[in-house]
This record gives C-alpha cells, structure tokens and sequence, in this order.
C-alpha cells in the first residue's frame, strides 16, 4: 500500500439478482487482484440465491428484490455490523475493474482531499468508450476531463462513511433511478465535495438505462420526489417543466412516454418524505459547478 493512503478501510458492496453469475465472478476477481490492503467484500443477492463465491468474499441473501438503494443500504449496514470501513465502494454485478490500482487510488483521494464526500468513476464499453449519459456534468464534450460534479454513477461510485453518517442512507422508496442524485443534494447542502474521477475505470457492457422494465415509470416518479424533497419551493414547478419538456423532446415510444406520465402524476399524488430543502447557497453552488438544480 502506498504510504499515501495507508490508514483508509475500504468496503465494497455489489448487489445482484443471481442473472450474471459469470461476470459477478469475474468483478469479485478484478477487485481481488487490486493492490493494496484488501477490501472487505459483500455481495447482496436481491431475493436470488448466489454462487459459490471468493473465500475472501461475503455473500447476504435477501428474501426479495428490495430495489437498488435499499439494497445498498443494507451491504452498508452489514459492513457497520462486521467491523466497519471508512469508505463504501459501490460496483455493478456485471462491470469490472480493468486496472489493478484503483482502489488505491480511490483511498489516496480520500486521504488527499477531507471533505471529498463521494467519487464518481468513469464508466467505459467493450470498447473503451464513455457513453454521454455515463458523464454526471452537463455538455459531457470530453470524458477524460476530471473535476468536481453535482451528482455521481449509480454503477462505480465510493463515498466516505462519515457522509452516509451524516446525511442518511439512500432513500428506499425510490427503488430504482436517481437514488444517486437524491444522496448527492443532500451530501452537497451539507458542504461536501462530489468529484468525477477518469481515471477510475469500472469496464461495463454497452446498455440503455430503458431496459429495466420499471425505468419510464419510476423515472417520471422519482423526479418528483426529488424536487418535493429537496428543492426550494419556487424551483419546483421550474425543474418539473423542465425534465417534462425534456422528456418529450427525446421522444421516447409511446408506451414509455405513457408509463412517465404514470410515473410522474404518481409522484404528484404520492408523498416521500421527509422534506428537508437544500438552501439556496447550495443553488448557488451547483449553479458555479456548471449544473444549477432545474436542469
């Protein structure tokens, strides 16, 4: 271990519903071949039996398909219950981690920055590339580029434990999309830094985020959620008209602009609580970091 980052614990949570057993392997191995001081490992099946898995590796059984925040939810609270760490690094069952020194680079930056509260990774194809979407800043003209964000990739991402601490888990109801973003505002209203790290490569298959069944729904619901939960309330109505002409202007099928509408007057209808706004010097904030609140 580099003396840099001696002293930082890592933990790594991957959740899976027992379909990818093959690349879930072959993640568990690129994590184990990572230099440095091994990380504590657990895997969450979402109500799928798992593998045989790594000796060094912890597997947890869930009884259901709990959704993707309250599953990594409970890999965090598992990794408090068994010694705890300082950081949580958070994987995708079917991505990979093509480098032997990223996690070491994940702990210098912690130890190198103490109000870094959450690193991005870059998230690259087959082919090396970085899909547009994969990008957490406006424009994304250049994947390469590190720097400070507003938010972070659900599939590669570690945050420092003391944020989770201080800020709460992710929040459970939203079951699957911008779980991510929702955990961003608050750890930003509470002064922490967000950072997109290029270097930190997770390899991953070439996907749409509109193969989950669930995603037009749950999308159109979760914006709404996000912005009654943590918007002030004169952006709410901004950003809402926001995302739905943007929605429209992508012109996603029929049937999937039909299942955002769903979606989107279900989050109207429906609370989440608790509301706790972010302030309006956080707007600010994210405003100078190039991604203001209603975009």
């Amino acid at each position: 271990m580099r003396s840099g980052a001696m002293g930082v614990t890592l933990g790594v949570v991957v959740l899976t519903m027992g379909d990818r057993n093959p690349d879930l392997l072959a993640l568990l191995e690129s994590v184990e071949a990572q230099d440095g001081e091994p990380a504590k490992v657990v895997v969450l099946g979402q109500g799928a039996g798992l593998p045989e898995l790594p000796a060094a590796v912890t597997g947890v059984e869930l009884p259901e398909n709990v959704g993707i925040p309250a599953g990594r939810n409970a890999g965090v609270r598992w990794l408090r219950e068994h010694g705890g760490v300082d950081v949580v690094v958070v994987l995708d069952d079917d991505g990979l981690l093509p480098r032997t020194d990223t996690l070491e680079l994940v702990r210098e930056s912690f130890v190198a920055n103490p109000r870094l509260g959450v690193v991005s990774f870059r998230i690259v194809d087959e082919d090396g590339l970085t899909q547009r979407r994969h990008v957490p800043r406006l424009g994304a003209s250049d994947p390469t580029r590190s720097g400070e964000v507003t938010t972070f990739l659900g599939g590669g991402h570690a945050i420092r434990m003391s944020v989770i601490d201080e800020v709460g888990e992710f929040p459970g109801r939203f079951f699957y999309a911008h779980e991510e973003t929702d955990f961003a505002w608050r750890a930003l209203d509470a002064g922490w830094e967000i950072h997109y790290r290029a270097d930190l490569l997770l390899r991953h298959p070439r996907t749409e985020p509109s193969r989950h069944g669930a995603y037009y729904r749950n999308t159109g619901r979760n914006r709404v959620w996000l912005a009654k939960r943590h918007l002030p309330a004169a952006l709410i109505p901004v950003y809402l008209a926001t995302w739905a002409l943007y929605t429209v202007a992508r012109r996603p099928p029929l049937a999937g602009l039909v299942s955002w509408w769903a979606g989107f007057f279900e989050g109207v209808r429906t609370p989440c609580p608790p509301r706790r706004p972010i302030r309006w010097r956080t707007v600010w904030r994210m405003t100078r970091l190039g991604r203001p609140p209603v975009i």
